[in-house]
This record gives C-alpha cells, structure tokens and sequence, in this order.
C-alpha cells in the first residue's frame, strides 16, 4: 500500500498506528527506506522497519496514542516532498509499567512516488524540543 498525495502520508500513519497494524504501517514506505524511531532504533529496509515497530508496539507503546497536530508539506520537485507532522504521543509505558506521561513528536518524512502512489524513503520520528 502507498498513499494518494503526500498530505495523506500523515494521515494514514496515525490510522496504522492507532490500530497497532505493523503491516500497513510497513507498507507506507518503499523497500529501501531507512527510518529512525522515537527510540533512537535506526532500521533500513521494511523487513527492519516492520521488526522494529512490532518491537516498539508491543513494548513502550504498546497503548499510547497519537493526536495530530499542525502539518507541513513542502514539494522539493515534482517527484519529491517533505512531510512534517506533529504529534501529542500519550499513553507511553516505562519499563516498569508505569504511565510515562505525554511527549510532543514530530514525524519528518521524505516521500517520493512509488509503487501505486507515494511512498516514504526516509523517515524520522522524534521528540520535538
């Protein structure tokens, strides 16, 4: 699965997240994308990407919650666009289980045409500061 147009990149990765679909999360990005998670995990490829966010769902995230906030997307050609889009993650666990509290992130995102659509080819996810 792609996306339509970059502005519905965003959308989608909330959608995904929220039902904890690793899958459709995976399939939003193109076989070689790299992505750097809110852990700090770095994956390349969407074998690594899928590993790592099943990991990360089923851990410190396992019932956290994302709430969009302000977007930007900004064409770098025709064939090429950044995605930046805010979030309000709550619902994070620490080791021990207990309530992490809420954190601002931002999900940066270089998207590019592919597969049926758009496709991610780098991603971050971090904490905004």
């Amino acid at each position: 699965m792609s996306f339509s147009t970059p502005d519905d990149f965003a959308r989608q990765f909330a959608q995904a997240w929220g039902a904890r679909d690793v899958a459709a999360l995976v399939s939003l990005f193109s076989e070689d994308a790299d992505l750097l998670t809110l852990t700090g995990a770095w994956a390349e490829g969407r074998e690594e990407i899928g590993n790592v966010l099943s990991g990360e769902l089923a851990g410190a995230f396992a019932r956290a919650k994302l709430v969009t906030g302000k977007a930007k997307v900004r064409a770098i050609g025709p064939q090429a666009a950044v995605v930046m889009q805010r979030f309000v993650l709550s619902g994070i666990r620490n080791a021990d289980g207990s309530d992490a509290g809420r954190i601002g992130t931002v999900l940066s995102a270089v998207v590019a045409p592919g597969g049926d659509g758009w496709q991610v080819r780098q991603a971050t996810f971090s904490v905004e500061s």
